[in-house]
């Protein structure tokens, strides 16, 4: 049976003086998960702060150890992107 996999991503991007600075960050994390996995990524919280941002990464796998494999590789390539920008993580399963 098919399992659908949800990883969120907590940033705080501290030298972001702006929404345009912010969003420079964030579209360039979103842009290179979907390429480098095939997963659908989404800004899902924080859209109005400046230094503040939620993304959710998420994929539909046919069984949950390969969305397992799939989401822990994201959130890899999310930290060594982000560094200490990426103060949180959470992962949730549906079905």
């Amino acid at each position: 049976m098919a399992t659908i996999g949800v990883l969120t991503l907590e940033l705080r991007i501290e030298h972001a003086h702006s929404l345009k600075e912010k969003r420079q960050v964030v579209k360039s994390l979103k842009d290179r998960l979907r390429h480098k996995f095939n997963v659908s990524v989404a800004e899902i919280d924080y859209q109005d702060l400046w230094q503040r941002a939620l993304v959710a990464a998420v994929t539909v796998a046919s069984d949950h150890a390969h969305g397992e494999r799939v989401l822990q590789t994201v959130e890899q390539e999310a930290a060594e992107l982000l560094g200490r920008q990426l103060v949180g993580v959470n992962v949730e399963w549906i079905a």
